[in-house]
């Protein structure tokens, strides 16, 4: 698992924009039933973990098979919401130190 594709600049951005949205804004629930819908209804597995501010975890998931992709971030009080998500992912390897 490759954790340093998200670079701690945008987990911190993802972690305010979820902090900042109104509790509608976003799509919450448990972390099971999250990784649980991503896993059965669109074959997506974590691609890279971030620790990010606000002891916050954000996470991106894909599916090599159907292409999509999710990016999620996970609260301390366990919750995981839905920050992102879209299709066409493609894993490409970046060596370490590598320009993006």
């Amino acid at each position: 698992m490759n954790t340093s594709r998200l670079t701690a600049p945008l987990a911190a951005a993802l972690l305010s924009l979820i902090a900042c949205a109104p509790a509608h804004a976003a799509a919450c629930a448990t972390r099971e039933a999250v990784l649980d819908r991503l896993a059965n209804s669109y074959g997506e597995t974590v691609q890279s973990i971030e620790f990010g501010s606000n002891n916050g975890i954000v996470e991106m998931f894909a599916s090599s098979e159907t292409g999509t992709w999710t990016i999620t971030v996970t609260l301390p009080n366990s919750m995981t919401c839905l920050v992102a998500s879209g299709q066409a992912f493609e894993d490409i390897f970046a060596p370490q130190g590598a320009p993006a």
